[in-house]
């Protein structure tokens, strides 16, 4: 392995629970599918469709998002929203994230 594709695999990894946090603090606004991953791109969270999809179907069905259809508009599309559940969890993860923020802040620098 490269020390490019090493350090793709370690991003990955570390973005992966940040779209999960990033999606909840987004949704406290009713959004859907598409508009969220436009979102996430604008703000730094590098996803695609094949990641955030199955996401929210999983937050969903843990209790974590709601959700309800609209078919005002000619294309149905699914809206999603944090829910009282979802609201506690992303405390906890703002809180523990920011704790490892911080820790990893304190630590000594390359060099």
């Amino acid at each position: 392995m490269t020390d490019t594709e090493a350090l793709e695999t370690h991003l990955q990894e570390l973005r992966r629970g940040t779209v999960v946090l990033a999606c909840l603090r987004l949704l406290e606004h009713s959004g859907y599918g598409y508009a969220l991953l436009e979102e996430l791109t604008g703000r730094g969270f590098e996803t695609d469709a094949n990641t955030l999809y199955p996401l929210l179907r999983r937050l969903e069905k843990q209790g974590h998002l709601t959700s309800e259809w609209n078919t005002d508009e000619s294309r149905p599309r699914k809206f999603y929203r944090t829910s009282d559940a979802g609201r506690r969890l992303a405390r906890a993860l703002t809180t523990d994230f920011d704790a490892i923020a911080t820790a990893i802040a304190a630590l000594p620098e390359e060099g």
